[in-house]
């Protein structure tokens, strides 16, 4: 008899005798509410680490594991939320590198390099930003062509032998160690090929490539910029960030990815509720093609009226005009604070 996992938490219910009779026409039975399968999983106290905390390295490592354990069981399911998540994440990781390439650009000023820009080139901020999005949007492979246009966007400083760079992931890939070490060790080897700040950027987007490699993701999630940069991870008494190549820095990538995939299942659990309300408003929705808006909102940090109205084919008007019903509705939030030139999303 084949065992079923899923039978030690769910086990069938037992036979049910036969109803004595029938319920009349007039009865009406009341529906099950309709709850997310991610309100019933919450992020465990154990798994939670301490960054300002002297953790020995196996406990790091432990609470690291842990965390990615619970947020890859939210990734696999490819919720309707997915893409706002990661996109959101990406927003994240964007502003940390802004801090590490001394950028005055903060979470703000990156959303509207990105989705108000007119120009093509949206300058470094935006670039930034578009190097974290790229991450999330496109499967995880090693790829030259990938990783010249992540330098481009960086507008690193002559890096070194890329192929070579490639030709040691590969073989890194192939390595007994486990997936937190790997990515450590590919952002290791990946700021060696440009020892800058521009080539720290590119080293913390390297490393959430190779874990989602190690980890099968099909689509990486930008995790670890998100928090190696937190103050709790400062070292010594001058109080220097961790750098990939310190002797410590596995260590700091394993607090770092523990308190990243806790954020990340907070922000999962926030936007599940936020996206049943936006599908649960969509039905209300008079304009025909706002399915497609709904649609944007659900993979998007945030969209614009005019985004809106030139994917749908709807007016300018009628784009704002649902916007609103939307907000009214309570199923997205403006995200800009401006009267004008808003932002809308989950």
């Amino acid at each position: 008899m084949r065992f079923d996992p899923s039978d030690a938490f769910f086990p069938a219910p037992a036979a049910r005798p036969a109803p004595a009779k029938r319920l009349r026409r007039s009865q009406s039975i009341e529906p099950a509410p309709s709850l997310s399968p991610l309100d019933y999983r919450p992020f465990p106290a154990w798994a939670r680490v301490d960054l300002g905390a002297q953790e020995e390295r196996p406990a790091a490592f432990f609470a690291a594991g842990a965390s990615l354990a619970c947020l890859d069981a939210i990734l696999r399911q490819n919720p309707p939320f997915a893409g706002a998540l990661k996109s959101r994440l990406a927003l994240r990781a964007a502003a940390a590198g802004a801090r590490v390439l001394r950028l005055r650009e903060d979470e703000a000023a990156l959303r509207d390099a990105e989705h108000l820009a007119a120009a093509e080139d949206p300058g470094p901020a935006g670039r930034l930003h578009r190097l974290w999005r790229s991450l999330a949007r496109q499967d995880a492979r090693l790829d030259a062509k990938r990783f010249d246009e992540a330098l481009r966007l960086l507008d690193a400083p002559a890096p070194g032998d890329v192929s070579a760079l490639i030709g040691e992931l590969r073989e890194l890939m192939k390595a007994p160690d486990d997936p937190i070490t790997c990515a450590a060790q590919a952002a290791a080897r990946a700021y060696h090929l440009c020892p800058a700040p521009e080539g720290e950027v590119f080293a913390l987007w390297m490393a959430d490539l190779l874990l989602a490699l190690r980890l099968r993701w099909e689509r990486p999630a930008p995790l670890l910029a998100t928090k190696i940069l937190d103050p709790a991870l400062r070292r010594g008494s001058a109080g220097a960030r961790p750098r990939p190549g310190d002797p410590d820095w596995p260590r700091a990538v394993a607090h770092a990815y523990a308190s990243a995939a806790s954020a990340a299942h907070a922000l999962a659990l926030e936007l599940s509720r936020r996206s049943e309300k936006l599908l649960a408003a969509a039905p209300k929705l008079r304009a025909k093609r706002a399915s497609r808006v709904v649609e944007l909102l659900l993979t998007e940090d945030c969209v614009t009226p005019a985004r809106a109205a030139k994917s749908s084919g709807l007016s300018d008007r009628a784009a704002r005009r649902l916007f609103d019903r939307l907000v009214d509705l309570g199923a997205v939030r403006e995200v800009s604070g401006r009267p004008s030139f808003r932002l809308y999303g989950l």
